[in-house]
């Protein structure tokens, strides 16, 4: 974490992250924050995602406190996931970050064209 002015972030951190911030988790966190949803909801609702790795992102997600997995006692038995008050408190985070890539995506997109350009031409 961040020490003395320094930016640091450790093992735990990184991973923390890398499961709670993957484009299948966002999109996951997303739908829970409007309400709780059975599996193949979720999956119409992120079409590109694949079975395998939803399963394996709601795996985390519960892992990590963010979802919890509440079966329901029915005939099939359904299982329905819904976003904890621990994942709750991520939307602030991610917002500010989503508003930070909104104004500066306009200076990333030159970036990248430049680069880009740079790669294309090999200077």
């Amino acid at each position: 974490m961040d020490t003395d002015g320094e930016l640091r972030i450790d093992a735990p951190h990184r991973e923390l992250l890398d499961q709670v911030l993957d484009k299948w988790s966002l999109g996951v966190l997303n739908e829970l924050c409007e309400r709780p949803c059975r599996f193949n909801e979720l999956r119409r609702a992120i079409p590109a995602v694949t079975q395998k790795s939803l399963t394996a992102t709601l795996r985390r997600l519960e892992r990590n406190g963010v979802i919890e997995r509440e079966v329901v006692s029915t005939r099939p038995v359904m299982v329905r996931y819904r976003i904890t008050p621990l994942g709750k408190t991520l939307r602030q985070p991610i917002d500010v970050l989503l508003a930070w890539a909104s104004e500066h995506m306009p200076t990333i997109e030159r970036a990248r064209d430049a680069f880009d350009t740079r790669e294309e031409t090999g200077l």
